[in-house]
């Protein structure tokens, strides 16, 4: 599955130098994974009650390349890298101001999948299928 999510940076999304913070890139991070979810059909909150399965991060690493600012339009390119039985590998990209622009940061996530007792669950097939497309 490959999604490309645009995001716009906001006041609220930089720091006192115009500079987007550092934490918000998991924000933009989490709302294009969502995103790509919902292209293919699946809703977060269907997911829990037609399946029992939520979604938490099980590990991240981000590399900061060069800064975003104020005003810019940023692509968030994801990529599922690896579906495992209960678990997802991501690889996302921010580039600035168009798809394959200068890269400004690279993330690779580990999302599990879990019951609703927080236990891990096997992802159902028509979702293991689907996000592999």
């Amino acid at each position: 599955m490959l999604h490309i999510f645009p995001v716009r940076v906001y006041y609220e999304d930089t720091d006192c130098g115009g500079i987007v913070y550092h934490a918000n890139y998991l924000k933009f991070f989490e709302r294009a994974r969502v995103e790509a979810f919902r292209t293919k059909g699946f809703e977060l909150n269907k997911l829990l009650c037609d399946y029992d399965i939520q979604f938490v991060v099980h590990s991240v690493q981000l590399e900061f390349l060069q800064p975003a600012r104020l005003d810019q339009l940023l692509y968030i390119v994801t990529k599922v890298t690896e579906v495992r039985f209960a678990s997802i590998k991501y690889t996302q990209k921010v580039y600035l101001e168009e798809v394959e622009g200068p890269l400004l940061c690279n993330a690779y996530f580990r999302i599990a999948c879990l019951n609703r007792d927080y236990r891990p669950r096997g992802l159902p097939d028509i979702l293991s299928k689907g996000i592999r497309q």
